[in-house]
């Protein structure tokens, strides 16, 4: 009976060892769930989030909050089980947010780029919105190139083939638009003076090019910033231009309402969808928010996980949030996904 007894005794000890080597075991997972919330229109750290400086700014009564996911990168069984049976996190393989072959480090340092990346299209978006264009122009001419006898330092590039050029990447996309050997007319400004010059392009690279590079301006009588730290990736552009818009116009745009919303931003101001859209609905219902913009690429996946009393209006440009809020201060009713 005694040897019987040790039997299972060390039977169970050695079956909590393997449990608990089990449950504190690291899964090739990672839990995604509601990150921080901040309003754009509000301080952060003591700073304001956006700043301006050479020019008036306006107050709002209500709020524009950008939208987090937080990232737990170490999981174990029991973290693990406890996610995939929550309705506000979401277990995904570790490979989807840590690529093979890149350290968390390489990821977090990308994300921060990413995220100064989204400052800079959310200021140039913005501020093309309240009437300052973009210049785009030409730095210097390939000696070989193209455009070596079209072009000049200098010169700024207004149109291709009769569509405007509004942003280096605008220019870029009419470019590379039509193949290699493509004779194109350019548009463009010197000494104030209006031309026009046909440039065949060339491929170089594996890429049609003209040989010039390009600088871009934007010209405006005040200086602007946004400090912010701590998060990462460039899903916050919209949410920034929003709140630049908001700061240099007199008008609120919240209306006093608490929004909240989502979505990468370019240069021309065009929306793009987002990852963890399910984790920023909770963030935001538990933030207060009375409506959350939702790029149109989210959208499905947004009405998938609707929060209670949370109304999803699909946006997909700067010009189609800025049209929603203010239809939603006139008491209308706006695109909803």
């Amino acid at each position: 009976m005694r040897r019987r007894g040790l039997t299972v005794l060390l039977g169970a000890l050695l079956t909590a060892l393997l449990s608990f080597g089990v449950l504190n075991a690291p899964l090739p997972y990672v839990v995604l769930g509601p990150g921080p919330t901040v309003n754009t229109l509000g301080t952060a750290d003591g700073k304001e989030v956006i700043q301006v400086s050479g020019r008036a700014t306006s107050t709002s009564a209500g709020q524009l909050r950008l939208t987090t996911v937080g990232v737990q990168p170490t999981v174990r069984l029991r973290s693990a089980l406890a996610g995939w049976f929550s309705s506000d996190e979401a277990v995904v393989p570790r490979e989807l947010v840590y690529p093979p072959g890149e350290t968390r480090q390489e990821v977090e340092q990308r994300n921060e780029a990413d995220f100064r990346n989204s400052q800079t299209s959310a200021e140039t978006a913005a501020l093309r919105a309240l009437g300052y264009p973009v210049r785009v122009v030409v730095d210097s001419v390939t000696a070989d190139g193209p455009a070596a006898s079209a072009l000049r330092a200098g010169d700024v590039v207004t149109s291709v083939d009769g569509t405007p050029v509004t942003s280096a990447g605008r220019l870029i996309e009419l470019i590379r638009g039509k193949p290699a050997g493509t004779t194109l007319t350019i548009g463009y400004t010197r000494d104030d003076a209006a031309a026009t010059t046909r440039v065949t392009s060339r491929e170089t690279n594996g890429r049609p090019q003209i040989g010039v590079d390009i600088a871009q301006q934007q010209p405006h009588p005040f200086t602007l910033s946004i400090d912010l730290n701590d998060i990462g990736g460039p899903s916050a552009g919209l949410m920034f231009a929003l709140g630049i818009v908001d700061k240099l116009e007199p008008a609120d745009l919240t209306g006093g309402k608490i929004i909240a919303g989502t979505g990468t931003i370019d240069d021309e101001g065009r929306v793009g969808p987002i990852g963890g859209i399910a984790q920023k609905l909770v963030g935001a219902k538990d933030a207060g928010a009375t409506v959350f913009l939702v790029p149109e690429g989210n959208c499905a996946e947004a009405v998938r996980n609707p929060q209670p009393d949370l109304p999803l209006l699909k946006v997909g440009s700067l010009d189609e949030a800025l049209k929603t809020l203010e239809t939603l201060r006139a008491g209308g009713d706006p695109v909803r996904c």
